[in-house]
């Protein structure tokens, strides 16, 4: 059964560290773009970052220079690293993994909440 699920959130003061984690089952990375999104309340979905399969990446504006992504092909898993945390991060964080137009799955989310 094919499954990502996204682990890592939680409640953080600002300019607070989170690392979200990213597993995959049922399928390889090693093949995929991997990219995380975020959904904050009464928001659009925004991808947030992403990495493909040959490492290239790239990131949203808003998150430059304080988020990194990652990714270990050998543990299945990719990884955000997520530093200076600002309210206006907070939302609902996703993982995606797309290899086609046929090959497209989501995490169920997990939430990062920025607060004092």
């Amino acid at each position: 059964q094919v499954q990502l699920v996204e682990s890592g959130g939680g409640l953080v003061q600002p300019g607070g560290s989170l690392r979200l984690s990213c597993a995959a089952s049922g399928f390889t990375i090693s093949t995929y773009a991997m990219s995380w999104y975020r959904q904050a309340p009464g928001k659009e979905r925004e991808v947030v970052a992403a990495i493909d399969s040959t490492g290239n990446i790239g990131y949203t504006g808003p998150v430059k220079g304080r988020f990194t992504i990652s990714r270990d092909n050998a543990k299945n898993t990719v990884y955000l690293q997520m530093t200076g945390l600002k309210p206006e991060d907070t939302a609902v964080y996703y993982c995606k993994a797309v290899a086609s137009k046929a090959n497209v799955y989501w995490g169920q989310g997990t939430q990062v909440t920025v607060s004092s």
